[in-house]
């Protein structure tokens, strides 16, 4: 087999570094923490600053755009500079910024600290992505240990917040900011290493000598299969609780149990769908991924609530396996440009998909909760439709890894 047949397989041509891309799945899990933490945070915020639950919820709305409609930005940044120190800056950047939110007594003064947060999030993504992706050999299987990293972080978030400021107060809120500064530390020291020297100068060969050609509309089109999966978990996210309470007459903690079955198997969705696409086909899994996942968010209003969590868990695996695929295609169709694919993949479709999820709340306070969820199962009609159009494995080089690593590494 050629080289670029097994790229165009997903085939992997060299191992993956394992030891290099540890540090930023860690790093990347202190990230997401900080954007975990700020939901967790508001009943503290509302009780303490006397926050209306519609400023409280502004700020979130602020955080969340700040961390993910920029990322591009930062992508572009990051692709020009080929800068590495950008990881680490970016991560302590989003842990000082929630550590501040303590001491913050006005309403003006929240909203920077968690607008500052927010962009050190931003700025770590693209760049931790391009060189996590590098460490991977452009492969999903890789990317997915970056990717789960921040599943990990988003679960986490929550929690930290129970045993910090659920314990000792506002005041409490600098302790969050340990895991982002350590994880600056650790990437600070793998950057520093001879090692990741060494890998780094031989990996900027790679993204610049032959960079090849961008492949924009076929980019477009994945993400915007992107932006409608992630409305789909977004949606989720905002109407499951209230669904469960009202359609069943459940508590808020079996709701929040349903959430985080969601999202523990979307963790596990991420690793077993990243290593079905290395081995049988990227656009493969996009497409298999969303069929089923379709069809069981159209089911689920008419479930009973044990099957509700089945489908939930099979929801939540379903919609996450293709994540990984998505950022490493997007990366193979702008070679050169991994720190934009990044951050649009990584940011953008992300902060758009939250964006429209959140306008459907406004559907639903308009008519239920019930015909919110059933709206769901369109937008991922949306991405499935997009997935299909995308160019087959084989065709051209995009659904494959960098090229340039691939074949040299075959030697």
């Amino acid at each position: 087999m050629s080289a670029a047949t097994a790229v165009g397989r997903g085939a992997t041509a060299a191992p993956i570094d394992r030891r290099a891309i540890v540090p930023f799945s860690f790093a990347h899990a202190c990230a997401d923490l900080t954007q975990g933490a700020v939901p967790a945070l508001l009943p503290t915020l509302i009780a303490e600053r006397g926050l209306s639950l519609a400023s409280a919820t502004a700020l979130v709305t602020a955080a969340t755009i700040a961390s993910s409609v920029v990322q591009p930005l930062f992508g572009i940044w990051s692709d020009r500079l080929d800068f590495p120190l950008l990881a680490p800056l970016g991560v302590v950047v989003a842990g000082l910024g929630l550590g501040a939110v303590g001491f913050c007594d006005s309403y003006a003064a929240l909203a920077i600290a968690l607008a500052v947060s927010g962009l050190g999030v931003a700025l770590f993504h693209p760049e931790a992505a391009r060189m996590a992706g590098r460490a991977g050999r452009g492969t999903a299987r890789g990317m997915s240990y970056f990717s789960v990293g921040g599943n990990i972080g988003f679960a986490v978030g929550p929690l930290a917040v129970l045993l910090t400021v659920g314990i000792f107060g506002l005041r409490a809120s600098p302790l969050l900011a340990l895991p982002a500064l350590v994880a600056g530390g650790v990437l600070l020291r793998e950057l520093r290493g001879e090692r990741a020297a060494a890998a780094a100068a031989r990996h900027r060969h790679h993204d610049h000598a032959r960079p090849g050609r961008a492949r924009w509309w076929p980019f477009a089109r994945l993400t915007g299969a992107a932006v409608g999966r992630t409305v789909a978990f977004f949606g989720l996210q905002a109407f499951i609780p209230t669904y469960l309470i009202h359609h069943f007459g459940t508590s808020d903690t079996v709701g929040g149990i349903a959430l985080t079955t969601m999202l523990a198997a979307g963790a596990l969705g991420t690793l077993v769908g990243s290593r079905c696409a290395d081995r049988w086909g990227r656009r493969l899994v996009l497409v298999w991924a969303t069929v089923p996942l379709t069809i069981l968010l159209a089911l689920l209003p008419a479930l009973g609530l044990p099957a509700s969590f089945v489908a939930l868990a099979a929801i939540g695996f379903l919609v996450d396996a293709p994540f990984a695929t998505t950022v490493v295609i997007g990366q193979a169709y702008l070679p050169g440009r991994t720190g934009l694919a990044s951050g649009i993949t990584f940011g953008l479709s992300i902060g758009l998909g939250g964006l429209i999820a959140a306008g459907l709340g406004l559907l639903a306070d308009a008519t239920s909760v019930t015909t919110a969820l059933l709206t769901l199962p369109a937008f991922t009609l949306v991405a499935l439709a997009l997935a299909l159009t995308l160019p087959r494995e084989g065709e051209a080089r995009d659904e494959g890894r960098l090229a340039p690593v691939a074949v040299e590494s075959a030697g």
